[in-house]
């Protein structure tokens, strides 16, 4: 098979039955959208749903980039630390007297290049990209305690602030003012979805995850590819620290704790198989608002922070075993 042949094959068209199993998200995030909504009458209003996508951002920014790793049939448990990490790091080259524009470049390259080389040492040397990932998810964590001493770091320029409270208002003459983070957000999902569903990288992608060997015989780049895809997820990860220090207008190091279990939870809750070979970023999008929608009824409840970490490790377990479902009955397992 050419790469050619990769790129024009049209996708198999579902049953019903893998339909409801594949977009039953969709299903469930209506029923939730609900439910908020009788539970407070304010939960539909303009700022509820502009103040819901300011939440939800940076970890819809950072489940962009595990959805693309997730699909290569690997995993990044980095990516909370590499966010605190990206945090750091500008707020660091910004106290230093950088300007903000090569501060926040230098950042993204630098979160670009820890990925690639967490990618092609998992790759290259064979080692599962949970140990490899896992070992820089300490590892980071650590180097951001060391670069900040443990302490958060103030004193930034005003105008790096802006950005991360920056509303726009969406419609000329009418107040609907959206978080800029929430457009950004939006405009990665987006484009991360056309790479997705439009380009030779798109489907190497997926055959990657589907099947590496077969993929490999048929002239897909494996190891570029997933070298690429892990150095996608590090810069998406420092993306999201430095909107997230724009935002608070600090350097945080304790920031994006759990950060990757979110990420992991908003992935495969989206229909993306974590066997790799499977999926889309409009699935994972959907599946970012509706955790941030169920943190919102359980604020609305006032459930702690404990019943959340509970319910997200429990919809992870049943997003698990549903696409274990859908593999069997798509004849995978």
């Amino acid at each position: 098979m050419s790469t050619n042949t990769l790129a024009a094959a049209p996708a198999p068209r579902l049953s019903w039955r893998e339909g409801v199993l594949r977009y039953n998200f969709l299903a469930i995030f209506a029923l939730v959208v609900l439910i908020a909504a009788r539970l407070s009458d304010n939960f539909l209003t303009w700022h509820n749903i502009a103040n819901l996508f300011q939440q939800a951002a940076i970890v819809g920014i950072v489940a962009v980039g595990m959805t693309f790793v997730i699909l290569t049939a690997n995993i990044d448990l980095s990516v909370g630390s590499l966010v605190a990490f990206g945090g750091m790091l500008v707020a660091t080259l910004l106290t230093q007297g950088l300007p903000i524009a090569l501060a926040v470049a230098l950042t993204l390259a630098s979160g670009a290049l820890i990925g690639a080389g967490i990618g092609a040492l998992s790759i290259y040397a064979r080692v599962p990209s949970f140990i490899i990932t896992l070992a820089a998810l300490v590892s980071f964590r650590g180097l951001t305690y060391l670069i900040s001493d443990g302490t958060p770091l103030g004193g930034l320029p005003q105008t790096f602030g802006l950005f991360g409270s920056l509303m726009l208002n969406l419609v000329p003459g009418l107040d609907l003012p959206f978080p800029a983070m929430g457009l950004v957000f939006i405009a990665i999902a987006c484009a991360a979805a056309w790479v997705l569903r439009r380009t030779v990288f798109g489907e190497y992608l997926r055959a990657c995850g589907g099947n590496a060997e077969a993929a490999r015989l048929s002239g897909v780049p494996i190891r570029p590819v997933v070298t690429a895809v892990f150095a996608l997820s590090g810069l998406l990860a420092a993306l999201g620290g430095v909107l997230l220090t724009s935002r608070l207008n600090i350097g945080q190091p304790t920031a994006a704790q759990g950060l990757e279990l979110d990420a992991i939870a908003a992935v495969v809750l989206g229909g993306t198989s974590l066997f790799g070979g499977r999926g889309g970023v409009l699935g994972t999008a959907v599946a970012v608002m509706l955790l941030q929608v169920l943190r919102n009824i359980f604020n609305l409840l006032g459930l702690g922070s404990f019943y959340q970490m509970t319910m997200t490790g429990v919809i992870i377990v049943a997003a698990i075993l549903l696409n274990r479902l859908l593999d069997h009955h798509s004849g995978r397992s």
